[in-house]
Formats: structure tokens, sequence, C-alpha cells
């Protein structure tokens, strides 16, 4: 049988006896509040590391827009002339159309002989490089991340050099429209191979072939 006594105060009171049975019942109840004490620390531990909740019923399907897991980036452009078949051409639409609707009425020059141009342009290949790079570098500094002052850095680093090599009297363009009433097209010949690959070439095309047994 245990004894607890209370402070004795001007009178010496009789001491309490608990039954020995109840004692171990209240021994019992604590024990569990202390463990069930330490389990809502643990868990309220979890929950204060764990990342915030999307709060949208679709989340775990992965929506888009819905709080699900984020979409996969973009894949990052590559130079037209590396692209093939169907791919090259959808690229190629989508540079005309950014020629045609923006690039040509801000930037399109009167067609002169210091000046010339081509109606079918999307024939030549170092034309069709260099607008493509022009369409490019436009999409990369038009974005807000460039600042302020991404667009001069455009007219500045790319649009100058760009239209002086596509519309120089000797350029790609110079055996095409000199004059808006004389529309022409025509594929200047480029260099020949140098004479290290000619001579590889011939070499490779003279010997003889191996005897087989």
């Amino acid at each position: 049988m245990s004894e607890t006594a209370k402070p004795s105060g001007d009178a010496e009171l009789e001491p309490v006896r608990i039954p020995d049975p109840q004692l171990e019942g209240i021994e019992a109840s604590v024990r569990r509040l202390m463990e069930q004490s330490a389990q809502q620390a643990q868990q309220l531990d979890h929950l204060a590391s764990a990342p915030a909740p999307s709060g949208s019923p679709f989340a775990a399907f992965g929506m888009p827009g819905l709080g699900g897991p984020p979409a996969a980036a973009p894949p990052e452009p590559r130079p037209i002339l590396e692209l093939d078949g169907e791919e090259r051409e959808d690229e190629l639409d989508a540079l005309s159309d950014w020629v045609d609707d923006f690039f040509l009425p801000v930037y399109g020059a009167e067609v002169t002989t210091a000046a010339p141009w081509c109606l079918q342009w999307q024939e030549h290949d170092d034309v069709v490089a260099w607008l493509h790079a022009l369409w490019l570098a436009y999409q990369q500094h038009k974005d807000p991340e460039a600042g302020l002052s991404g667009l001069f850095v455009w007219h500045r680093d790319f649009l100058t050099h760009a239209v002086a090599a596509i519309r120089a009297p000797g350029g790609p363009l110079s055996a095409c429209m000199t004059s808006p009433d004389r529309p022409a097209h025509r594929l200047l010949p480029g260099p020949p191979p140098s004479v290290r690959t000619e001579t590889t070439a011939t070499e490779e095309a003279t010997e003889p072939d191996e005897p087989t047994s």
C-alpha cells in the first residue's frame, strides 16, 4: 500500500492512502499519455519537413496546371540546317511566318542593287541559316529575363550584322531580285572542294581492290 501526504498546515493531516492496484492503473495511464505525446511530436516534425500540399485532388495524376509534377522542359533549339525531313519543314514554316509577318514589314528596306532580296529565300541555305539564327536570338532577347535592354542588344549585336550579310551587294542574294519590278532567283555556285580533298578522293578511287581469297 503506497502513501501520499499533503503539506502540513496548522493541523497535522492524516496521510492519504491509495491502494496499490489503483496506483498501478494511474502509472499505466501516464505512460500511455507520454507515448501518445511523443507520437504526435514525431508527426508534427514530419509535416513540417514535408513539401506544401498543392490542394488539388488531381495532383496525383500529374495533370498540368493542377499541382502535378512540373512539365518537361522544351527541347533545346538546334540550327535549322541540322534538322531533317518534317522537323526541318515545320521549323522553316515557323521561320517564314516570322520573316513575312514581322521581319520584312519592319526591317525590310527597299529592294535595290545595293540591297537585293529573293522571293524564294528559303532555297538559299546560307540565308535560311542567318535568318534562323536571327530569329532564335530575337526570341531570347525579347524574354523578360533578358532585361529592359534585351531588344537593344538584339538590334545592335544581331540584326545589324545579319541584314548586312544577307542583303549585301555581293552577298548570297546578289544574283536574285535587285528591283521590285524584276523578280528573280538564282543559286550562286560555291567554291569547289579543296585540293587536298580532291586528291584524297582521287587516290581512293584509283586504289586497286584487295584480292579475294
